[in-house]
């Protein structure tokens, strides 16, 4: 599956709603990797982002992430970039959210955080809006 409908589908398959579900698109400049953290149902918008951080960011390829995400299955990085040194961004929408759901590395474990322990694991992360709701 793509990688869209594999989190909508973990979000189905938790039974949440895929607002509530935080994914990870990994980034890469010459400055080196970003992780977007946006909620599963959203669309990244990559001109946005890249104003946002003044940067020139395109998406990292599998080869990429498989090497940087050695723990993880494919399509399963957890949202916490700080936990692998890496610049994160994450979407306005999804910090507002009272529940945040993530993926554990698989496709099977998901972990239900308060939002306000999520704000804690992302609060060296930078916050902005930079996402849309798939229609």
């Amino acid at each position: 599956p793509t990688r869209r409908s594999s989190d909508l589908e973990t979000a189905e398959v938790a039974h949440v709603p895929g607002r509530k579900l935080a994914k990870s698109i990994i980034l890469k400049d010459d400055k080196g990797y970003v992780m977007a953290v946006l909620p599963a149902s959203y669309h990244l918008d990559l001109s946005l982002l890249n104003g946002l951080l003044h940067r020139d960011l395109k998406m990292a390829d599998e080869d990429e992430l498989t090497e940087l995400f050695k723990d993880c299955e494919p399509g399963a990085v957890p949202p916490l970039g700080e936990a692998y040194h890496m610049e994160t961004v994450v979407e306005q929408a999804l910090v507002r959210e009272p529940d945040v759901y993530l993926e554990a590395g698989d496709h099977t474990e998901v972990l239900h955080l308060d939002g306000a322990r999520f704000k804690q694991l992302q609060s060296k992360a930078r916050r902005g809006t930079f996402s849309h709701p798939m229609t």
